[in-house]
């Protein structure tokens, strides 16, 4: 049995890269320049019509959702740079100088044929372009393989939708929730011992740095937004944009609140130096409680990125335990708060603060709140739509699939799929 697993992990390895989005993507691109090329070596005079194949792999880099709603300018932009490059080979051809005027040319034609945030694709398809007609070649020759290129490359985007990046997106919120993860043990362990104040100010200054990675987050979940919408490979792409949306809000919630509670932690640490930060049981209980609401945020993240029922059921009710028992430990660092403060009001304000940070994060993480947030995130997006939408709208309830939504939101665990 484990020859046979050998045996077979390079074909299992082959499948699974056939399966990437870069790979798929690759794929199209290629696939899209040849065809264009071959078209074009019919229907042009050209003995190399490399303009065709040029257009087809820049326009074909478009998701489906950006063919349909920004296509139509992106493809004037290719087209626009590509006749300002063919005027340019024509008259002057390649040179230093005309490079520069090709630049200038291609911006203002770009604001003039108002492609808007795709007005520098204008210059970059004429300069990649002029490359390829320095000669000088009959401009109706380039304008027919431009519109060849351009063709190919909407109908393989429509024909062969692009790949779907929610895998990727996931795996980065999931990424991003184990970082918190480990942050939050090291604050953990280091507020049940006496921390020094530039231990504890090192450790507010890794929270500051989990704002760069939401950043990368955001921007890994918008490509998967935008591969989702529009693409007929999948269903119900409103309810999976908007579940690792507020997924993401979330996660990005607590990481502020754990910036706030780090911050609370090192202003503890200058008061109290060279005393501990707590007593040596309210900093174990506190090191335990931050190690269950870690686990969590980790549960969490898995379970918004979870399609699977049965997996996503798991995840559920790993998330509920957990919470359950940071709860309890919860209410106990509570108390022993309530009790030193009668002894001791000494940062009584602080000490406050870390119970209400705590308190926050459990909250973010409650499966009730969260499902409340994810209706009324599903309501605010459903009615943008009607109203910027309503003819459609009323078609989809037509066909049945607002409500096959609506029943899908209200399943079982409906609102974590």
């Amino acid at each position: 049995m484990a020859d046979v697993r050998e045996r077979a992990a390079p074909l299992v390895r082959f499948v699974r890269l056939h399966r990437e989005p870069v790979v798929v993507q690759a794929l199209r691109s290629a696939a899209a320049a040849t065809v264009a090329y071959v078209i074009a070596l019919r229907l042009s005079p050209e003995a190399a019509p490399l303009t065709a194949p040029l257009t087809a792999l820049l326009v074909v880099q478009v998701t489906l959702y950006a063919t349909l709603t920004n296509g139509v300018r992106r493809v004037n932009s290719v087209v626009a740079g590509v006749l300002v490059a063919i005027a340019f080979s024509l008259l002057v051809g390649l040179t230093w100088w005309s490079l520069a005027l090709l630049i200038i040319a291609s911006l203002a034609v770009g604001h003039l044929v108002r492609v808007d945030e795709y007005v520098p694709e204008v210059a970059i398809s004429a300069m990649l372009v002029l490359g390829v007609t320095t000669v000088g070649d009959t401009a109706w020759a380039r304008v027919l393989e431009t519109l060849i290129g351009a063709v190919v490359g909407l109908g393989c985007n429509l024909l062969l939708p692009p790949p779907v990046w929610v895998e990727e997106a996931g795996e980065s919120i999931e990424q991003m929730a184990r970082r918190v993860r480990q942050l939050m043990l090291r604050i953990g362990e280091e507020a049940a011992r006496r921390t020094p104040a530039e231990q504890a100010a090192a450790r507010l200054h890794e929270a500051r740095r989990l704002d760069h990675d939401i950043v990368e987050v955001d921007a890994a979940l918008r490509q998967a937004e935008d591969s989702l919408r529009l693409n007929p490979r999948v269903r119900e792409g409103l309810l999976h944009r908007v579940v690792l949306r507020t997924g993401l809000d979330t996660l990005e919630i607590c990481t502020v609140v754990l910036r706030v509670l780090a911050r609370t932690l090192t202003d503890l640490a200058k008061e109290r130096e060279p005393e501990p930060l707590f007593p040596q049981e309210t900093g174990e209980v506190l090191e335990r409680l931050l190690s269950e609401i870690a686990d969590a945020v980790v549960s969490f993240a898995v379970l918004v990125t979870t399609h699977v029922s049965l997996n996503a059921d798991a995840a559920e009710a790993r998330l509920t335990a957990e919470l359950r028992q940071a709860a309890a430990s919860r209410d106990k660092l509570a108390q022993l708060l309530l009790e030193r403060l009668q002894h001791d009001a000494r940062q009584w304000q602080l000490h406050g603060a870390v119970l209400t940070e705590v308190n926050r994060i459990l909250d973010e993480l409650d499966t009730e709140h969260r499902s409340r947030r994810l209706l009324e995130e599903l309501d605010r997006v459903s009615g943008e739509q009607r109203a910027r939408m309503p003819r459609l709208t009323r078609l989809r309830e037509r066909l049945g699939v607002q409500e096959d939504l609506w029943r899908s939101r209200t399943g079982i665990g409906g609102p974590f799929r």
